[in-house]
């Protein structure tokens, strides 16, 4: 997969996008508070908060610096706050290059669809510049949140892989603008 730079400010009914700064780590501490948020990242089990959150955003401007996409935050157009994070992620699924939406919400906000409205923003975007002929979200088995977004967005449940010695349940949405030759 080419290295891509993809643009902040894309917007939905309720979210506009713009990449993340050193200035989001306080705030997305936040998310690493939460153990029902972090349940699925053992990784951050454990750490101080305020280190994970650093971790995490350093992770995405890595991302953004090597034109390997990120995460972006998500935020409320009404209220300018930040509620979430979503993107696409390329990532090496059973030695296969994958654009994968990923997207994590701040535990306040959940139950409200910003996390399905996110990642049918990027899901477009991905398919609308003919970036892929699929995404890709990875999710762990017992993650059923994030199955329900995935599944409302129309990915399918394809496999179960190993990923950085997790199992993951692969889902995958293929571009309905790329005509079969």
């Amino acid at each position: 997969m080419p290295p891509y730079h993809y643009p902040e400010g894309l917007e939905s009914d309720r979210l506009i996008t713009r990449h993340l700064t050193k200035a989001d780590i306080l705030v997305w501490s936040d998310f690493f508070k939460e153990p029902d948020a972090i349940e699925f990242f053992p990784m951050y089990h454990n750490k101080p908060c305020e280190e994970s959150a650093g971790e995490w955003i350093n992770r995405q401007l890595a991302r953004y610096t090597n034109q390997e996409y990120g995460m972006q935050a998500l935020l409320e157009k009404k209220s300018g706050l930040l509620v979430g994070q979503c993107g696409l992620i390329a990532k090496d699924i059973d030695g296969i290059p994958e654009l994968e939406v990923g997207y994590s919400i701040l535990k306040q906000y959940w139950g409200l669809g910003y996390a399905a409205e996110a990642a049918r923003l990027f899901i477009d975007f991905a398919f609308e510049h003919q970036l892929v002929e699929s995404v890709i979200s990875t999710i762990s088995p017992g993650n059923m949140k994030s199955i329900r977004v995935a599944e409302k967005n129309g990915l399918a449940f394809e496999k179960i892989s190993i990923w950085q010695d997790m199992e993951l349940c692969v889902y995958r949405l293929h571009n309905p603008l790329l005509v079969p030759q």
